[in-house]
């Protein structure tokens, strides 16, 4: 398996404070990999870092067989880097946007079909502020995908979303990923991660206290020994608020 990240003896610094304490993992081609941790554990300013966002004090990256430190320029181009709110003209509509975007990147981009791929073909003339929560992350996942890059990086993608939209933008994440994108995700919903990432590394205080899959983490915790207080049950309250509900988007 091609490892498309690798990251060794990262270290991180500002000032006398160490952010990140010398991290090393791989990320596979074609997987979608998560990073956990508590707020504060240094997981932005790894994947900023990876991003060339921000500079780091020590360590190696490589992003697809560049190095970070020869060929930053290289790397830009084949990532993609879900923006945040701030990031949108305000004044333009979503169509404008993804032109705006392609023009950027010197992509000719297909509105109509980006649009259809996010559920939102009628929106292609409404402004980003008219949006609702989902359509936003919608819309924000597919802006990272107009220079078809090899990586797009998430954080915190599903943060405030209703049932629905969430579990939409899972099968959005899992249809990025199957078209061959590898896909970087943090998130603080654990059954998030358990869902869509095929492995995941837990950070905390700056080191990486673990890496593994999801199911072979909570194997391992089983067979330690440990057992929940409540009974597991065969679904989850968001199961039974899906079932009565629907799964159908409620968007204005």
């Amino acid at each position: 398996m091609k490892k498309i990240i690798e990251v060794q003896n990262l270290v991180k610094r500002y000032g006398n404070f160490e952010a990140v304490k010398g991290i090393s993992f791989d990320v596979n081609e074609g997987e979608i990999f998560g990073l956990l941790g508590p707020n504060g554990a240094g997981k932005s300013t790894t994947l900023e870092i990876i991003e060339t966002l921000r500079q780091k004090t020590s360590g190696k990256i490589v992003v697809d067989g560049f190095d970070l430190d020869k060929q930053p320029d290289e790397i830009k181009k084949i990532i993609g880097v879900q923006l945040q709110t701030s990031g949108y003209y305000p004044g333009l509509n979503l169509t404008e946007l993804i032109k705006l975007f392609g023009g950027l990147y010197n992509e000719k981009v297909d509105v109509t079909g980006f649009l259809q791929m996010v559920n939102l073909t009628d929106k292609a003339k409404a402004k980003y502020k008219e949006l609702s929560g989902g359509q936003k992350q919608r819309f924000s996942i597919a802006t990272t995908l107009i220079n078809q890059p090899k990586i797009i990086f998430l954080d915190e993608p599903t943060t405030g979303l209703d049932p629905q939209a969430r579990r939409n933008l899972w099968e959005l994440i899992r249809g990025i990923r199957e078209k061959g994108t590898t896909v970087i995700i943090t998130t603080h919903y654990m059954d998030e991660a358990e869902v869509l990432c095929d492995r995941v590394a837990v950070i905390d205080s700056g080191k990486i206290i673990a890496i593994d899959s999801p199911d072979k983490m909570v194997d391992d915790l089983v067979a330690s020994g440990f057992e929940r207080k409540k009974e597991v049950k065969a679904a989850t309250l968001e199961d039974v608020f899906i079932n009565l509900t629907g799964k159908s988007l409620r968007e204005e």
